[in-house]
């Protein structure tokens, strides 16, 4: 089982997202969560830093600049999911990896509020 760290940077820029309502409320986040491909086409266009502030988690031991890095992720690179901060909830508690938990748990809480 992998270990993960929370990346401050992501929950900054999910932050940010969500105060200035770049989010989506329903979806289906198996429909719209970013597949290999998506993933590829964004890497390309906007370079690593960006892609690490899409994803919640940080895979300890993984190398830098590589997509094993980066877990968790929250939304489709444009906009923060309401289910994506769910799964990213249900994941992190499911598996004990406790600060990712919380802090999906707090972004969940925070875009429910903005979004009455």
């Amino acid at each position: 089982m992998a270990s993960y760290s929370l990346n401050p940077a992501a929950v900054a820029h999910a932050r940010q997202l969500i105060d200035r309502r770049q989010y989506v409320l329903d979806s289906d986040w198996g429909d719209v969560q970013p597949d290999a491909a998506a993933q590829n086409d964004y890497l390309a266009k906007h370079g690593w830093p960006d892609y690490a502030a899409w994803h919640l988690g940080l895979t300890e031991g993984a190398s830098e600049e590589t997509k094993a890095r980066y877990a968790f992720v929250y939304g489709d690179f444009r906009r923060v999911h309401r289910t994506g901060l769910i799964a990213c909830v249900y994941r992190a508690s499911e598996w004990r990896h406790k600060e990712v938990e919380l802090a999906a748990h707090d972004l969940l809480q925070r875009l429910d509020a903005i979004a009455k």
